[in-house]
């Protein structure tokens, strides 16, 4: 691991008071400034896994696909879905039948395929829906 920084005298405000008399520069106000540290250290080596060659890595978190209850397959049509994509497709779904409360955007008033997921609720709001969807991801 190597070091390396760099300083150099920065002249200052003048006034009367504070100059400084140094022999071989002739009189200056300075000061002593660092301007850059840096450090450098050998790079690890890489791993050997296929992640590392592709620059993909497994999905993990809420974007590994789970698989998820009965009344959540049937409105999404499929079997395991991640977090992120589940809630994607459900505004899409949103957006597609016109859902949203004309008056409040941030509501969405439930159809019969979306009370199955939403508790039976009529209305969600759409910081509830993310809550509301939870008990359908099997763990």
């Amino acid at each position: 691991m190597a070091f390396c920084s760099l300083s150099t005298l920065v002249p200052m405000n003048t006034s009367s008071s504070s100059l400084i008399r140094f022999s071989s520069i002739g009189y200056a106000n300075v000061r002593t400034v660092r301007f850059s540290t840096c450090a450098s250290a050998t790079p690890k080596p890489a791993t050997s896994t296929s992640t590392s060659t592709t620059g993909k890595r497994e999905p993990r978190g809420i974007t590994k696909p789970r698989p998820i209850s009965p009344a959540m397959q049937e409105l999404l049509g499929v079997t395991e879905i991640p977090r992120t994509q589940a809630l994607k497709q459900i505004w899409a779904y949103i957006k597609q039948h016109n859902l949203q409360d004309p008056e409040d955007k941030k509501v969405i008033v439930c159809d019969e395929k979306l009370k199955t997921i939403f508790a039976g609720r009529e209305r969600v709001g759409f910081l509830e829906i993310t809550g509301l969807l939870n008990p359908h991801f099997i763990k």
